[in-house]
């Protein structure tokens, strides 16, 4: 009988679940947990991926169909591994995890939409490094007889032909387009044994421009730096002394490779990653590098690629499909073994892996939105744990659950010994422009000056909704139950949930009146406020946030602009707080830092606090002094007034003890269940049943709750908050698994959130 594969099919249905067995015939002997094969199912052929291998079935031979393709590449299989781990963590299906780790260019069809790329490359051969010996000989000036020796033996090049040869030479082989020769030249030389030319797969590179990097050399480390890398190398070495054979040293135990490396802004927390990684690729580990954004990933790549060269390569969205396969395969084969990008990097296909950074690791960002809604910070710390790897995560602002798990190695003082910037609070309680008084005027020394600033508004658009001052009527989306943004500079009113877009209204369409009020200020409106007051062809104004940031390499240019201004301001949403360094910045701004207070969240004060201080980390890092100045409705409120004073640790420990009081994070373990259906009455009968369905011991179950109306759908929640993470996680994929096949569950779409951000 020939071999079983047991095989996934890359469904998105809930209800279907495998794996579900074939026979492997002998031409597709070669596939292996992690291939991905072309397989007949429900009628019709869909990709599969290969998750186990089997000398027998519970089926008989005859009812058992055959796969139709073996698909390069596949997919390693600790990864495959991993996407079952993950579908079991966050309440999902093998398929959705699978396609979490599948190359990219596979997507869910059966045929690979991106192929590899070849180029015709000329490489000189031996004969040609003898024929400019003998040009070189007669250049000398032989004797006579000497000389018609060689001329009667010699091979003739021209100029043209020694210089391409020359090249090749020196620098190997190169794209024909490169040589300097024309095609026809190129295989004249080729027909007389002096190079060959042929088609090669070439990697495409991304452009990566050196955003923020300064130096290619390692600096000399800090007392506090050396302190702080010294128990990760000594991690590093224990577990290269494992695993060498035979080996009579012990692997350390996970919590002996979990570290939180803790440390203020400008503490050199980088340059730690750096020599951390320099010590995992000595010992021939790889390097997995995770930042929160993809803003983030080109001044991180610049520093990587500046100290270790071509083996970092780089995954992200904003790639070309042909630019994310090749650095994928390079990490495939081994010919990179540094992996930098956000939260999608985490499945980067890296071999004999030996350390995993996640850098500002507070973020939000890292958690992931679709299905599976998994935490790539959670995910690196399993990865980190299979491979036997060493985690290494660090922030100036460390969420209170790392702060409760990882050890933590302190950076209390800025590399250049400067001290952090004085931070001011001011009240907008009374004022009535978005700007205060005191931010102008520090604006405008910025600009007299030749200084830099970064401005952080988190809103974008012009103004956050419209509203007639005849009756009150608010314009609203009509697919969601929320507001629709003014974005001037479009012409258009938006929803920032559907998308859905109409032409600014000129009179009230309730009422008729042409008074319209416009509430709030955004980045847009930021901006032109900005350049009303400071307009100045030598102090540029640059605006970063998902509008300008859309376009493929948006973020890098708006970087890149200010990066190479010689002043300027940078106004922008939570992107331009994340982890940049410009020296050259001497004021921080944050603009409605309460903002972030007013969602139902219990880590309001959490974002808050974070969000103050990285931008006030911004300012103050060169030669030029810091200033921050926050602008806030609430002058009192602790999370602000902690960031204003730089007391992390006072705020992580009145969190602490507050989140134990009320069985939160890291003292418990929350899960959300959202139930969406286009009538309101089907989706609170489906949270109603799954509510009756879950009992969990040590949990309690909140809800059905209604939710505002998303996308045309009605929503109703259920949130479970547990002591026993497992148990619970467990309990909701069985009760979800389980509605999801009654009638009820049928005319509801079942959402599961576990650690819902």
């Amino acid at each position: 009988m020939p071999p079983i594969a047991r095989i996934e099919p890359l469904t998105t249905a809930r209800a279907v679940r495998g794996p579900f067995d074939y026979l492997l015939p002998e031409r597709l002997s070669a596939a292996r947990v992690g291939s991905l094969l072309a397989i007949p199912f429900a009628g019709r052929e869909v990709l599969g991926v290969v998750v186990g291998l089997a000398d027998s079935s519970d089926v008989p031979p005859e009812k058992l169909a055959e796969p139709r393709e073996l698909i390069e590449p596949g997919i390693p299989a600790e990864l495959v591994e991993l996407a079952g781990w993950i579908a079991d963590e966050y309440c999902s299906t093998p398929a959705r995890a699978l396609g979490l780790v599948l190359p990219p260019g596979a997507g869910r069809a059966v045929r690979r939409r991106v192929q590899v790329r070849r180029v015709l490359v000329a490489e000189a051969t031996d004969a040609a490094r003898v024929a400019l010996g003998q040009c070189d000989a007669l250049a000398d000036g032989d004797t006579p007889a000497a000389a018609n020796g060689h001329r009667a033996g010699a091979v003739r090049l021209t100029e043209r032909q020694r210089t391409v040869l020359e090249r090749l030479l020196a620098e190997g082989a190169l794209p024909a387009t490169k040589t300097g020769a024309d095609h026809g030249g190129l295989r004249r030389l080729a027909e007389r044994g002096l190079l060959v030319l042929e088609p090669r797969e070439q990697r495409r590179r991304p452009l990566h421009r050196s955003i923020g990097a300064r130096s290619a050399g390692p600096p000399p480390l800090t007392d506090e730096q050396r302190a702080a890398l010294a128990p990760v190398l000594a991690a590093l070495e224990r577990i290269a002394a494992a695993a060498v054979p035979a080996a009579t040293t012990p692997p350390p135990a996970p919590a002996e490779l979990r570290f939180l490396l803790h440390g203020v802004t400008g503490s050199g927390k980088t340059e730690v990653y750096l020599q951390a990684a320099a010590a995992a690729l000595a010992a021939g580990r790889g390097v997995i590098v995770l930042v929160p954004e993809i803003a983030l990933a080109p001044q991180t790549v610049a520093r990587f690629q500046a100290r270790f060269g071509d083996t970092v390569a780089v995954l992200h969205s904003q790639l070309g499909q042909g630019e994310r396969y090749d650095e994928w395969t390079a990490l495939a084969r081994g010919e990179a073994r540094v992996c930098v990008g956000p939260r999608s990097a985490v499945f980067a296909p890296v071999a004999e892996l030996g350390l995993v950074i996640v850098d500002e690791e507070h973020e939000p960002a890292y958690k992931h939105e679709g299905d599976p809604r998994y935490d790539a910070r959670r995910v690196a710390a399993r990865r980190a744990h299979e491979a036997g790897a060493v985690l290494l995560s660090g922030s100036a602002t460390p969420r209170p659950e790392s702060v409760h798990v990882l050890r933590r190695l302190r950076l209390t003082q800025r590399v250049d010994g400067r001290p952090l910037p004085p931070v001011e609070v001011l009240d907008m309680r009374d004022a009535r422009h978005p700007l205060h008084l005191v931010t102008r005027e520090a604006l405008a020394d910025v600009r007299r000056g030749g200084r830099k600033a970064i401005v952080l508004v988190n809103r974008r658009g012009w103004s956050n909704f419209l509203s007639c001052r005849a009756c009150g009527h608010v314009w609203t989306c009509p697919q969601c139950d929320v507001a629709l943004v003014l974005h001037r500079g479009e012409r258009a009113v938006t929803c920032h949930h559907c998308g859905h877009r109409e032409g600014v209204p000129s009179a009230c369409s309730s009422c008729g009146s042409v008074s319209v009020a416009r509430h709030g200020a955004g980045t847009e409106r930021i901006e032109q406020e900005l350049l009303d007051a400071l307009g100045d062809p030598g102090f540029p104004i640059t605006r970063l946030d998902a509008d300008t940031a859309a376009t493929k390499g948006g973020i890098v240019r708006a970087l890149e602009r200010f990066d190479q201004a010689p002043a300027g301001v940078l106004v922008g949403t939570q992107i331009v707080a994340k982890g940049h360094d410009f020296p050259d910045v001497t004021l921080g701004v944050v603009l409605d830092a309460d903002g972030t207070l007013r969602f139902p969240d219990f880590r309001a004060e959490e974002r808050t606090f974070a969000l103050v201080a990285q931008l006030g980390g911004r300012a103050g890092r060169g030669e030029g002094a810091g200033r921050v100045l926050v602008q806030t409705l609430s002058p009192d409120a602790p999370s602000i007034a902690a960031a204003a004073r730089h007391d992390s640790d006072g705020f992580l420990a009145g969190e602490l003890a507050r989140r134990e009081a009320l069985s939160y994070p890291p003292f418990a373990s929350l899960i959300r269940i959202v139930c969406s259906a286009e009538k309101a009455a089907d989706a609170e009968a489906a949270a109603l049943a799954l509510r009756d369905r879950i009992a969990p011991p040590g949990a309690s179950v909140l809800g059905p709750a209604p939710l505002f109306r998303l996308r045309g759908r009605e929503r109703s929640q259920l949130l479970v908050k547990a002591t026993q993470r497992r148990t619970a996680v467990a309990a909701v994929a069985a009760a979800v698994d389980a509605v999801a096949r009654s009638p009820v569950g049928r005319r509801a779409n079942l959402s599961v959130d576990v650690d819902p951000q």
